[in-house]
């Protein structure tokens, strides 16, 4: 898997928009973020570019407007930050972190039960 660059929480917020709303103009990203945030629409404007110099974001321009098109996916850079969460707390062993997890009761019976869901799911399609 490629690496992907480094965005900082600032810029994800910025991106959790686009990717629920791609294509999108900075106006409509601007519209979302000012009633979620207290940016202003030049800050929003200053994360975008970044965005785009990053190479996380794509862009043409449509008559007057710029549309914004992500070259990242959500899930693609949401695994590669939690592999690198993994990787750096816990010396990528899930277990290890799992444990943790267990250990300081961070984990609900519906968390609980959601994990056993899914390992069980995973079992299942790996017989398959």
């Amino acid at each position: 898997m490629k690496s992907l660059p480094q965005i900082s929480e600032a810029e994800f917020e910025v991106m959790k928009i686009i990717w629920k709303h791609a294509p999108i103009s900075t106006n409509e990203i601007t519209e979302r973020l000012v009633k979620t945030t207290a940016w202003s629409p030049k800050t929003i404007q200053t994360l975008i570019r970044r965005l785009v110099d990053k190479g996380v974001l794509s862009y043409e321009k449509q008559s007057r407007v710029f549309v914004y098109t992500p070259l990242v996916g959500e899930t693609e850079y949401i695994g590669q930050e939690s592999n690198s969460f993994l990787q750096r707390f816990y010396n990528g062993n899930i277990a290890s972190m799992v444990s943790a997890y267990l250990d300081s009761d961070r984990l609900s019976e519906q968390d609980i039960h959601s994990l056993r869901s899914l390992l069980s799911k995973n079992t299942e399609k790996k017989e398959d």
